[in-house]
């Protein structure tokens, strides 16, 4: 059997079995390919004569722009010929640092059928950020907008520069592509492994660490979140996600694509609950994976007001709180499905269409994924750090730590990978997550889970959004400490404080209370995860000083708390 045939396999074997976990689970089998160019081999047969539409992007204005599945087919064709026109070739990579314009899934398509590296870049790196990647990656073409124009033109030693929508001097129009041929042709076969793409992780506690993937691991590997999202040839799959960011590729590449649904884009200059949501419901949007920031701001508007077409409902990036989902049921009669993975990996563990939900649980091991937990000292239990097994490998995983030989053999040279995410499983096999190996930390000898406290604070009316660090305490090691953001018009006072924390109080043990709040902005990522680690270092700063933040009350400073 050919690659393409095991591919199409696999495929066809999870959407027949998509609401039968069991089934699916038991009976899907990592691939191992030998050559495999999913652009070349699926995608074109995919599209030939098909009409249907592959991409609509829908700007805030009212402009969009909808193409076919054959007219992305054709329109990569001439930007592969393109690239290759300005000396791009197998092995080689380049940084795609676009927002997301009809471009970006048509360079990353041609890419892929060249054989090229892809890198992408959030539009929010600076110009400091883009020069260590470029020299880390060993880049030599950079592809962007004017809005990346002048973070990029500062950079030295690069071979090719493609601009999109201007001109410059020393820059190629990528309007230029419009008159490439049609007609491609690869330069050689594909291997399954040969690299494609070179993520940048997010660098929450860490200097950014540069994952490799491969032919094999993302656009077969996505199979796996293909199933998990539940989406349908002919769907309409709306991803609120940024380009530059694994969950893009994700959602609004391969898991569609390899389904046979339109990737719905709204692009917006900044973010507004009312018109997303005027948006899921005008374009009739029927399956929608979002983070949980913008679940929680979507909250903040009435969600009955908005006759939703939705079938699926995904959330995904940091676990989501079960007060969310409640409410988003409540209000649609539709449950959103967490699900979880890494840049290093494609959907691992996930809430699967048509099974029971446990709210606030991540669901259970995904296709392809053979879960366990360890402990410090590498044995299985019911709760600790969440590894994957390499026997088999799961095709999903990455293939390396990009140039980083040490890096790799601590993560991939045992028996597991081990994710530095902590979790614990139930009865049912279901996981719940506790939070980054460093995330987690003790109390006067009980181990504390920040998610846990976050999820009843939220529960709160006040409350927007909430991260729980340790506060250093000269009694207890460390206490529970909120940093809280307050719904709009709510004043950050003495007496919003208490009502807080008199809320928590009920709802968690006593050795769990939060002990300490402070009304702040949390400071996150540019790809919107709350930096935990700043905080934490805050904290650190002010023990030091004894000092406490503007906002910041003390449950001692409460009399009626005692």
């Amino acid at each position: 059997m050919s690659s393409i045939e095991k591919f199409i396999q696999a495929r066809d074997f999870l959407i027949t079995h998509r609401k039968d976990y069991e089934t699916a689970y038991k009976g899907f089998r990592c691939l191992k390919l030998d050559l495999f160019n999913w652009a070349l081999d699926y995608f074109d047969v995919y599209a030939r004569d098909n009409h249907h539409p592959a991409l609509w992007v829908v700007n805030e204005s009212g402009d969009e722009v909808k193409m076919s599945f054959a007219e992305m087919s054709q329109r990569s064709n001439q930007a592969g010929n393109f690239l290759r026109s300005l000396g791009i070739r197998r092995g080689d990579p380049m940084l795609v640092m676009l927002p997301n314009v009809v471009p970006i899934w048509e360079i990353t398509l041609a890419a892929m059928k060249l054989g090229a590296v892809v890198s992408p870049a959030t539009t929010m790196l600076t110009p400091d950020d883009l020069r260590e990647r470029i020299d880390r990656g060993n880049i030599r073409h950079v592809i962007t907008d004017m809005s990346g124009l002048e973070k990029l033109s500062g950079i030295n030693g690069l071979v090719s520069r493609v601009l999109i929508g201007g001109a410059a001097s020393g820059w190629t129009s990528y309007a230029d592509s419009d008159t490439a041929s049609t007609s491609f042709t690869p330069d050689g076969p594909t291997h399954a492994d040969d690299p494609l793409f070179l993520y940048f992780t997010s660098g929450t506690t860490a200097k950014p660490k540069m994952v490799m993937h491969t032919h094999q691991t993302y656009p077969v590997g996505h199979l796996s979140t293909m199933y998990w999202i539940g989406v349908q040839e002919g769907d309409i799959h709306f991803n609120i996600s940024s380009p530059g960011w694994a969950k893009h590729a994700w959602s609004n590449f391969f898991a569609p694509w390899n389904a046979g649904a339109c990737v719905f884009v709204y692009n917006y200059e900044s973010f507004n609950a009312k018109k997303v949501l005027q948006a899921i419901v005008k374009y009739e949007v029927t399956t929608l994976c979002a983070p949980p920031t913008v679940w929680r701001n979507f909250l903040l508007e009435d969600l009955k007001a908005y006759p939703v077409k939705l079938r699926e409902a995904i959330s995904a990036g940091e676990p989501l709180n079960p007060e969310v989902i409640e409410q988003v049921r409540t209000a649609w009669n539709i449950t959103i499905r967490d699900g979880y993975g890494q840049t290093e990996t494609t959907a691992q563990i996930g809430n699967s269409p048509g099974q029971k939900v446990k709210l606030g649980s991540m669901g259970r091991p995904l296709p392809g994924y053979q879960v366990v937990l360890l402990d410090f000292d590498g044995h299985e239990g019911s709760d600790g750090e969440i590894s994957l097994s390499l026997k088999p490998r799961p095709t999903g995983l990455m293939a390396e730590y990009a140039n980083d030989p040490k890096l790799t053999a601590a993560a991939l040279g045992g028996g597991f990978y081990r994710t530095s995410d902590t979790a614990s499983r139930d009865e049912d096999g279901y996981y719940w997550y506790i939070g980054r190996t460093d995330d987690v930390f003790k109390s006067s000898d009980y181990r504390i889970s920040p998610f846990e406290l976050e999820s009843v604070l939220i529960e709160h009316e006040a409350v927007t959004e909430a991260a729980v660090v340790p506060g250093l305490d000269p009694l207890r090691l460390n206490v529970p400490k909120a940093y809280v953001v307050l719904k709009p018009g709510i004043e950050p006072s003495r007496e919003t404080a208490l009502s807080i924390l008199q809320f928590t109080r009920k709802k968690l043990s006593p050795y769990k209370r939060i002990r300490r709040i402070e009304f702040f902005d949390l400071p996150k990522t540019i790809s919107g995860k709350i930096r935990r680690v700043q905080l934490r270092g805050i904290e650190i700063e002010r023990h030091k000083s004894d000092t406490r933040g503007e906002h910041e009350f003390w449950e001692k400073d409460f009399p009626e708390l005692r």
